[in-house]
């Protein structure tokens, strides 16, 4: 009587090893490409965490016909509101420079902008910079506007 043999089928230890070899050098591509985005994200966020702050002192001072200031702390990476007293800090890796009147930096390497009732402001720029990843947050000194940009030009 005949011997039916039926083959295994299935892969072979080297076909797992070359497919697991190929995931991990996936993997490590995929984890790099996060991990320089983190710097991008966290630089945007802190920038939009700026610019968000002088909206809200804007309309602090529409709402109470009283000049709201945002005070940068260079020394610290950190600001403030002065109409509250949280001090909201930055990542200490991101660099800050701030452009404003001579009369709005005060001694301490403190810089403020100011919005006042009627809408305008003391104007002034403020640049976060991390590495290669660079941006500013203007403030228009006629309309208090705020704008965050992507780069320095």
């Amino acid at each position: 009587m005949p011997i039916a043999v039926k083959s295994a089928r299935g892969f072979t230890l080297l076909e797992l090893i070359i497919v697991l070899l190929i995931s991990v050098l996936g993997f490590a591509v995929v984890g790099s490409n996060i991990s320089s985005g983190n710097q991008s994200t966290r630089i945007q966020a802190a920038a939009r965490d700026i610019a968000s702050a002088m909206r809200y002192a804007h309309g602090q001072a529409l709402m109470s016909r009283q000049p709201v200031s945002v005070t940068v702390n260079l020394d610290d990476n950190s600001y403030s509101i002065s109409n509250r007293g949280k001090i909201y800090r930055l990542d200490s890796q991101i660099d800050i420079s701030v452009t404003v009147a001579e009369e709005e930096f005060s001694e301490g390497r403190e810089a403020s902008i100011r919005f006042f009732g009627d809408g305008s402001s003391t104007g002034g720029r403020i640049t976060l910079e991390w590495g290669k990843q660079l941006r500013r947050i203007d403030v228009n000194w006629i309309t208090g506007a705020v704008a965050i940009h992507d780069s320095a030009a």
